[in-house]
């Protein structure tokens, strides 16, 4: 079965408001589909973030892909197997 694309989600819009972006990546991973990640832009690495959502089985790949910009891939812990 092919896996769905990831879900994609530009938080850089609430930061720069001054808004917090947790809720909007929380209801985000709500969303996925079974199997699928969740491809954050953030404008800083959300290090705390990692652990939250380790907790909920998804693991991570970050790189800052420019100055301001981090990209992080949220995947399903149990996505290799």
């Amino acid at each position: 079965m092919k896996k769905p694309p990831p879900l994609e989600l530009d938080v850089r819009p609430l930061c720069a408001q001054g808004r917090a972006p947790l809720p909007a990546i929380l209801a985000a991973v709500a969303e996925l589909a079974p199997g699928q990640a969740l491809q954050l832009s953030a404008p800083f690495e959300p290090v705390p973030l990692y652990a939250l959502l380790q907790a909920r089985g998804l693991t991570h790949a970050s790189r800052e892909a420019a100055p301001g910009l981090w990209i992080v891939l949220f995947s399903p812990a149990d996505a290799d197997s």
